[in-house]
């Protein structure tokens, strides 16, 4: 059992739009090209988005896509399902065939419960995840990245000597003693 990128993307594209709409629509080419994703295969999973009310098209100029609803009000498994994406660990797909004995008669196999109960829990834990709750781990992971960034620069154009804390002098920049002009 896998998350297909069918899922992956949805997920992706779903936080890429959460965290960019205040600004207005956001449209699916830009998602495309900051995330990598095919601009023909957004189209259908925002088709599908929008069939679930997940999110709302915009047309014409300034156009694109927005949240229908709150990025609290949307989980991880409203995503999945509406992109169709299949989370089902048993072989048989739920239909308790899984296995067919030697006289013909299909039944569950020994493990169907374990697998079943597996989707149970895959299924609630996404529930409990937010569409808000991943855009917050992002925009940390972001200013986290911003800072070290920043820390980093800092100590770049230290080592080239070309800043030093304010108020210190470092032996480069230390003033020296100028020789005396002669009188003209």
């Amino acid at each position: 059992m896998r998350l297909t990128t069918k899922g992956r993307f949805a997920v992706t594209a779903m936080i890429d739009l959460a965290l960019r709409q205040h600004s207005g629509p956001v449209t699916l080419a830009a998602i495309s090209q900051r995330q990598n994703i095919s601009l023909s295969y957004l189209e259908q999973l925002f088709g599908k988005l929008r069939r679930h009310e997940l999110v709302e098209s915009v047309r014409g100029p300034g156009g694109g896509y927005s949240l229908a609803r709150l990025a609290r009000n949307v989980t991880v498994a409203d995503i999945i399902f509406a992109v169709d994406e299949p989370l089902d660990a048993t072989s048989c797909g739920g239909k308790r065939d899984c296995t067919s004995g030697n006289d013909g008669k299909s039944g569950k196999c020994m493990t169907h419960e374990l697998w079943a109960t597996l989707n149970r829990k895959m299924v609630d834990y996404l529930d409990s995840v937010s569409l808000q709750d991943l855009v917050d781990q992002q925009r940390v992971r972001q200013l986290q990245e911003a800072n070290q960034e920043k820390a980093c620069s800092a100590v770049r154009v230290d080592r080239l000597g070309g800043a030093s804390p304010v108020g210190t002098a470092t032996a480069n920049t230390a003033e020296r003693p100028r020789p005396a002009r002669a009188a003209a």
